[in-house]
């Protein structure tokens, strides 16, 4: 297999690994004479491997000419949560840790990221919100939990 097919088929992989959001609305934090305003907005994703939990998440964008642009670089600031929503149905094995959800923030390699975790003992799935960069993320970070839990 080539370098390139290799790459391929991690980016593919890590494409289609992870929940696709969906906007739920915006609010004005700041209004801007010129260009977009800062504003948070919510998204809300369905986990895609645990059936029955979805999550929402807002996250401030920055407004003005490069957030009108579409250039700006979101601030790291977000929070998270998540909730069963039905049946706990997970389809597969979950791993200790995975990307649950991911959005980029910025044109420069800056990202929101959502893991999912398992805590076997507690029966919880947990999940972490962060803000990365290729060379250095944000302590910024929000967690939600769910315990699995029979529904009626």
């Amino acid at each position: 297999m080539t370098k390139i097919s290799c790459y391929s088929a991690v980016l593919i992989a890590l494409i289609t690994s992870t929940a696709v959001a969906d906007e739920i609305g915006c609010i004005t934090t700041t209004w801007k004479l010129i260009g977009s305003n800062n504003k948070i907005c919510v998204q809300a994703f369905d986990d895609p491997k645990v059936l029955g939990v979805s999550c929402h998440i807002s996250q401030a964008k920055a407004g003005g000419i490069s957030g009108a642009l579409g250039v700006a670089e979101d601030p790291s600031q977000f929070s998270i949560a998540c909730r069963q929503i039905g049946p706990i149905v997970i389809k597969d094995k979950l791993p200790a840790e995975e990307t649950a959800f991911t959005e980029s923030t910025s044109l420069f390699f800056k990202e929101t990221k959502v893991s999912r975790m398992f805590d076997a003992k507690r029966n919880t799935l947990i999940y972490v919100a962060i803000s990365r960069k290729i060379i250095d993320g944000a302590p910024a970070n929000s967690i939600s939990t769910v315990p699995i839990m029979p529904w009626n």
